[in-house]
């Protein structure tokens, strides 16, 4: 999975590249391309985490939830 997910980043940065080339416009270019950084951080952070179930809470046997009266 995460090397398929690297394609987006990737294919992202080709975008930028021939946006550059064909419209020489720098700013769409640069904000593809700080996109496609980002996206990439974003994969190598969090696809790790990706099937981990995390910590439960423990369970208290003796904790009641209020009750309400409805009088």
């Amino acid at each position: 999975m995460s090397k398929r997910y690297f394609l987006l980043p990737i294919g992202i940065a080709a975008v930028a590249v021939i946006y550059w080339k064909l419209s020489n416009d720098t700013a769409g270019a640069t904000m593809l391309g700080v996109w496609a950084l980002a996206m990439a951080l974003f994969g190598s952070i969090l696809l790790p985490t990706v099937n981990d179930v995390g910590p439960t809470a423990p369970v208290d046997p003796d904790w009641e939830p209020e009750r309400r009266d409805h009088s």
